[in-house]
C-alpha cells in the first residue's frame, strides 16, 4: 500500500509506530525475518511497517506487541524515546553492538572497520556480535536510520510549534543545529557514509534526508513568497543553511568554549542572514 494521498498526520503516526516497532525488535534481539515469520507476513511487508510505508492492523499490532512483550496500546501512544521534547536529549543508550559500531564507524570509517573492531568496543566475541547482527551493513543500516528518525521527529515538533515561515525556518535551523552537536557522533556518519549504503536501503534513507531538505527548503520558498525572506535563490539558500548545520558535526566538540545551546543560537543568526530576512 503506498502513501500518496494519506493526510500529513497519518504519515507522521505510521512512521513513528514503526520505529517504536523496530527499537522493541532489536531490543529483543529478533531480526526482521524472524517478526515477518512469526507474525504470518512477508519480510517485505514488516519493513514497510517499520519504515512507515504501510498500516499495521489492530490484530497484528496486538500480536506484534505479544511477540516483543509490550502493551499494545502503550506502543501506539507511546512518548518519544528519550521522554522529552525536540528540545531534550537524553543520554544515547545504544545496545552494544550499535554503540560498538558507532564508535568504530567514527574512528575508522565504515569500510576502514571490520567485526572484530565493532566486537572489541561492544565487549563481545565476534560471534557475539554475528548472533544478532548478520552482517557490517546492518549495523550501518540501523545506525543511520536510528539517525533519520530521531532528527525528523524532532524537526515535525519543532516546525509544528508556530506559525508562519519565519518562525518555522527558524525553529528547523535550532533543530538542526542541536541535533549535530548532541547528537554529534551519528550527525557525522550521516554525513559521511551514505556512500557505503548498499541498495535498496540507501534509496531509502536518501530519502529521508530529502524529506529533511525539503522542509526547509518550504519554508525559504514560502518566506520569499511573501516578502518576508528576500534572497534570488531560495532553494540554494536552504541548502546551504543545511549543509552548514550538518557539517557541525566536524569541528563541534562538548569540551569547547559552547555550548550547543549557544551554537544554535549562532546558527540561527547565520542562517536569517543567508536568506536575507529583515531585521
Amino acid at each position: 500500500m503506498g502513501t500518496r494521498g494519506i493526510a500529513p498526520e497519518e504519515l507522521d503516526a505510521r512512521r513513528e509506530l514503526g520505529a517504536r516497532l523496530r527499537t522493541a525488535r532489536r531490543g529483543a534481539g529478533l531480526t526482521l525475518r524472524q517478526v515477518a515469520q512469526a507474525l504470518d507476513v512477508s519480510a517485505g511487508t514488516w519493513s514497510a511497517v517499520e519504515n512507515g510505508r504501510t498500516k499495521i492492523d489492530a490484530a497484528r499490532l496486538e500480536k506484534a506487541a505479544g511477540l516483543l512483550e509490550l502493551d499494545p496500546v502503550a506502543l501506539r501512544d507511546a512518548p518519544r524515546p528519550d521522554g522529552g521534547g525536540w528540545r531534550d536529549f537524553a543520554p544515547l543508550r545504544l545496545e552494544a553492538p550499535l554503540a560498538g559500531a558507532l564508535e568504530a564507524f567514527v574512528e575508522l570509517g565504515y569500510h576502514g572497520s571490520t567485526i572484530r573492531d565493532i566486537a572489541q568496543r561492544a565487549r563481545l566475541s565476534v560471534p557475539g556480535v554475528y548472533h544478532h547482527w548478520p552482517a557490517k551493513q546492518d549495523l550501518l543500516v540501523a545506525l543511520l536510520d536510528l539517525t533519520m528518525e530521531d532528527l525528523l521527529t524532532r524537526a515535525r515538533a519543532a516546525r509544528a510549534e508556530v506559525d508562519g515561515p519565519v518562525e518555522r525556518f527558524t525553529r528547523l535551523v535550532e533543530c538542526l543545529a542541536l541535533f549535530h552537536t548532541h547528537r554529534r557522533e551519528l550527525g557525522f556518519i550521516g554525513a559521511s557514509e551514505m556512500r557505503s549504503l548498499e541498495e535498496p536501503n540507501r534509496i531509502r534513507v536518501a530519502a529521508a534526508r530529502q524529506e529533511m531538505q525539503h522542509m526547509v527548503d518550504d519554508e525559504v520558498l514560502e518566506g520569499c513568497r511573501r516578502g518576508l525572506m528576500t534572497t534570488p535563490l531560495p532553494k540554494e539558500a536552504a541548502r546551504a543553511v543545511v549543509t552548514m548545520c550538518t557539517a557541525l558535526p566536524q569541528w563541534w566538540s562538548p569540551s569547547g568554549p559552547s555550548s550547543p545551546e549557544v551554537v544554535a543560537r549562532q546558527y540561527v543568526d547565520f542562517a536569517l542572514d543567508v536568506v536575507r530576512v529583515a531585521r
